[in-house]
């Protein structure tokens, strides 16, 4: 009988994730005084078409660092699987090429990111609560869509072509 699967990356594989993972956490610190337009959400859908699954070890890599750096809030929690959230979504649409589909996808990220958020509202607060939560952070979401289709638009194609030329 053949023994449980071992996990193992190679150390270019290793370094290529940390410093994706250095990256990640560097534009979001960089970004942190513009209210929702952040470019964390572009990096892990092209993290995730080359990548795959080991996008999961930049994604809880960066939900610590962000922690350790903010401190662990109520948050945190929300990190811990909205961008889990865009990893699943953005490995069913890998195959898609256009720019203008991940446009549109990550303009719609954006915009449900705040009703994503509000779900552990639901469970400490009940109904009532996590509706507020949603009412009240409309023109945020709006912004963040707004945002992240505009970052989409300017960034994807040249960094889905840089991280062709790097062979990643």
């Amino acid at each position: 009988m053949n023994g449980p699967r071992r996990f193992t990356l190679s150390s270019r594989e290793l370094v290529v994730l940390g410093l994706s993972t250095a990256l990640l956490f560097a534009v979001q610190i960089a970004l942190a005084a513009l209210p929702n337009i952040e470019m964390v959400s572009l990096l892990i859908v092209l993290y995730t078409r080359r990548f795959r699954w080991k996008t999961l070890l930049i994604i809880y890599a960066f939900a610590l660092l962000e922690g350790a750096f903010y401190g662990f809030g109520f948050w945190f929690i929300n990190y811990l699987y909205v961008w889990t959230i865009l990893w699943s979504a953005a490995l069913l649409l890998a195959p898609m090429r256009e720019t203008l589909g991940w446009v549109v996808f990550l303009a719609a990220y954006g915009l449900f990111f705040g009703v994503l958020c509000s779900i552990p509202y639901l469970f400490v607060g009940g109904p009532a609560t996590m509706l507020g939560y949603i009412l009240s952070g409309i023109p945020f979401d709006l912004v963040h869509a707004a945002g992240n289709a505009a970052v989409a638009a300017a960034f994807f194609k040249p960094l889905d072509k840089l991280m062709d030329r790097l062979n990643l």
